[in-house]
């Protein structure tokens, strides 16, 4: 196993000049991520500079069998925190080889209205707070809760301080942090009011970048949750009865640029 930490954590700046970069995607729910990797020759901060890229769109519930490519246009650019380095994750989105956006694709339209000339005007402020719930991976229960059964009543759990009321803050720190690492502008966490819930806040956030920092942050707890063995659910109500749902409330205000 330390060959393997050593190896996943190798430099590659000592030995060359290419980059990994992932190229993430929402797939067919609409909630689901996806991504690849592919080599680049060097460093790239321009999402303009980056090629597109294709994959099979009947395996993700975007294209038919028969028509199965979609292509992948790279839109923002942000430092990998688990390959670190010069490394880089690409958020994309979907389009079919005539150019056309597939279905799935909000991020077109959403673009051409943050892009018309009186909203950036109004320079829309966004400020997202993501609640989410960690479950225990084999029997979808959240974590902390007793197998088959049910902690305390709500009450000591937000914002809570203890082995018996936060369960998952190595998670949490560890999102924290990599969301900072990869330049998005996460703002805060808390613990939620259900025990093994917890919140992040993205924003405040200008225009479409505001979507994209809040699907790449997604993407990076997905990717901590999986090496953690642990299970990410944003279920609005993943428990039945009095435990409290979870949302993504959006906070909106303008700034009136005159000038």
């Amino acid at each position: 196993m330390s060959l393997l930490t050593d190896l996943v954590n190798l430099n590659l700046s000592d030995c060359t000049d290419k980059i990994i970069a992932e190229y993430i995607w929402i797939g067919g729910s609409g909630m689901d991520l996806r991504s690849k990797a592919r080599t680049l020759s060097g460093p790239v901060s321009d999402p303009s500079k980056l090629p597109k890229w294709n994959y099979d769109g009947s395996s993700t519930g975007q294209a038919p069998g028969e028509d199965s490519e979609v292509i992948l246009y790279p839109q923002a650019i942000f430092k990998d925190p688990f390959r670190r380095g010069n490394n880089i994750l690409v958020m994309c989105d979907a389009y079919t080889p005539a150019g056309e956006p597939i279905p799935t694709n909000k991020r077109c339209n959403a673009a051409k209205i943050f892009s018309h000339p009186d909203v950036a005007a109004e320079e829309p402020w966004y400020g997202i707070e993501q609640e989410y719930t960690l479950l225990q991976k084999d029997v979808k229960w959240p974590i902390g809760w007793p197998l088959g059964g049910y902690p305390g009543p709500q009450g000591p759990y937000y914002c809570g301080v203890g082995v018996d009321k936060a369960y998952g803050r190595d998670i949490v720190d560890s999102h924290y942090k990599a969301c900072l690492y990869a330049g998005i502008n996460i703002s805060g966490i808390n613990g939620e009011v259900m025990p093994g819930q917890w919140e992040f806040q993205v924003g405040p956030a200008v225009g479409i970048s505001a979507g994209d920092e809040l699907w790449v942050a997604r993407y990076i707890l997905e990717r901590i949750t999986e090496t953690a063995g642990v299970v990410l659910s944003f279920d609005p109500k993943p428990i039945q009865g009095d435990w409290n749902g979870a949302g993504a409330h959006t906070n909106y205000r303008y700034h009136l640029n005159l000038l």
